[in-house]
């Protein structure tokens, strides 16, 4: 994969002061979309997540807080159980006619 593609990354913290939560979720907020509470979608290039690390570094309280940073296979097999609390115009699909995929729709297209 070229290192500027765009590749989708799960991004999951756990805060445990409320300010830095607040911070910290802005920030990534800024960059994805919210799947879970403290779970985010990030599509991005490998090339830009080490920005994001060092501006959440730069946020939290290394000794108590949490926060990781998956990068997602190309190829996701994901299986979604339960209420799936995705916002308005947002969904993530199995694109079948390529293999299991992991798509970010927003309004309708995917993002460029």
């Amino acid at each position: 994969m070229a290192i500027h593609a765009t590749r989708n990354h799960l991004v999951c913290y756990d805060i445990a002061d409320p300010e830095r939560l607040a911070k910290v979720h802005r920030a990534v907020k800024r960059r994805g979309i919210p799947l879970q509470y403290s779970v985010f979608l990030v599509p991005a290039a490998p090339s830009a997540i080490p920005d994001l690390v060092v501006e959440l570094a730069r946020l939290i309280d290394h000794r108590e807080d949490d926060i990781r940073i998956y990068p997602l296979p190309i190829r996701l097999d994901m299986r979604l159980l339960g209420r799936q609390g995705l916002p308005e115009g947002i969904a993530l699909t199995d694109a079948s006619e390529v293999g299991h995929v992991l798509e970010l729709l927003v309004g309708g297209r995917k993002p460029q």
